[in-house]
């Protein structure tokens, strides 16, 4: 009885220590594959979440390089790329891996300071590793041929793969496009070279092409790059070119119109704004011809002329005395008194007055020869008038 005690015991101890120390019973990751492109490199697994008992899990990730692996000489010391990570994938750019080396990969679980045992799995860059499609491609037509500049696919750090690869080569796929965006008959053109030139093309057509990298050492090979299409060049019939003429020339001669018309614009508008047009109020316009003289204000060009008769300055006339009547009788004869009225005529005359006042005095003088004497009398006061008159109006030069 005390042997089967001591054995249920010791039966308990066993049991009660194992999830300390037994690794077996938390699994593993699973399916531990790699993701690669150039020298970009992602380490990624799958795990069981059945086997956490709903605890949270993390993963560690190592690299280590064969050469030290082997070596007794060297201390094995792992890379910690990823420490403790709820991710399932690791970027190994930790790792610093040569491309031409080759290195051993390890990860497991972590749940609750309980760790699963180490999936390990080998990894050579050169070997293992997808090449990616050119990083560029560019088309350009001379004449009907169609030159190709390809770029080299990159690197992590932007540099060209041809620094990590010995010999780099291309394919390139081409096809002629219709109207309606079909694929005609595609070619495929292999090339060692980053240049080159497509021939035996159609001129004026559309052709598409698509480029892969290749790395014939491992039988590497790219997926394609995205279609890239332009068309060929070539001589110009000439009833096309006609056309471009005609229709170069009518755009030019409407364009130059239109020019012309914003500048007339533009000039109406700045000198309506800058310099208006005054219009004058109705009743300056109106009547605005009529002679000269009316009581309505009429307007003059600017050009006209005013026109007025010949202005002689004379010098100053001498005191003009009033002259004694002179009365006649009915005995006096004719001839006796026209002579003395001539007589008189003459005086006035003497006395330095000359106009033509005078002159009509004479006139009439001839003809008093035959008149009254109460006529003459009245034809001699007349002209006294006038010439106060004209004292009047001519100016005294001193």
């Amino acid at each position: 009885m005390f042997r089967g005690s001591y054995m249920f015991l010791l039966f308990f101890v066993v049991c009660s220590l194992q999830p300390i120390n037994g690794r077996a019973e938390l699994s593993p990751p699973q399916n531990v594959d790699l993701v690669t492109m150039n020298t970009c490199y992602t380490l990624k697994w799958d795990w069981d979440e059945s086997t956490s008992n709903s605890h949270a899990v993390s993963f560690s990730a190592q690299c280590i390089s064969n050469y030290k692996l082997e070596s007794s000489k060297t201390k094995h010391t792992w890379t910690t790329a990823c420490d403790n990570t709820s991710l399932k994938s690791c970027d190994l750019a930790g790792c610093r891996m040569h491309y031409v080396g080759v290195y051993t990969l390890r990860v497991r679980a972590n749940v609750n300071g309980n760790y699963s045992n180490w999936v390990l799995k080998t990894f050579c860059p050169e070997k293992h590793a997808t090449i990616g499609p050119p990083s560029n491609v560019r088309l350009a037509p001379h004449g009907s041929n169609l030159s190709v500049y390809i770029s080299d696919p990159l690197t992590s750090s932007n540099c060209s793969m041809t620094e990590e690869f010995s010999k780099l080569s291309y394919n390139i796929l081409y096809w002629e496009r219709n109207e309606d965006m079909q694929v005609l008959e595609p070619k495929i053109l292999k090339s060692d070279e980053s240049e080159m030139t497509l021939t035996n093309l159609k001129s004026w057509t559309f052709y598409c092409v698509r480029v892969q990298s290749r790395f014939d050492f491992y039988n590497k090979s790219s997926t394609f790059t995205l279609s890239k299409c332009i068309q060929t060049e070539g001589t110009i019939p000439l009833g096309k070119r006609t056309v471009y003429f005609l229709a170069s020339f009518s755009l030019f001669f409407l364009v130059v119109l239109l020019l012309l018309y914003i500048s007339l614009k533009c000039y109406w508008t700045v000198k309506e704004t800058f310099y208006p047009m005054i219009h004058l109020p109705p009743f300056f316009q109106k009547d605005s011809h009529d002679s000269f003289g009316s009581d309505i204000p009429c307007l003059l060009s600017l050009g006209s002329e005013v026109f007025c008769d010949e202005v002689i300055i004379c010098e100053k006339p001498q005191e003009f005395h009033s002259l004694p009547s002179v009365v006649l009788t009915s005995s006096q004869e004719p001839n006796s008194s026209g002579q003395d009225s001539h007589q008189d005529v003459r005086k006035s005359q003497d006395s330095g007055v000359y106009s033509t006042e005078g002159s009509y005095s004479q006139q009439q003088s001839n003809h008093s020869y035959s008149s009254s004497g109460a006529k003459l009398s009245y034809l001699v006061d007349q002209d006294q008038e006038k010439m106060q008159n004209m004292n009047r109006i001519i100016p005294h030069v001193p």
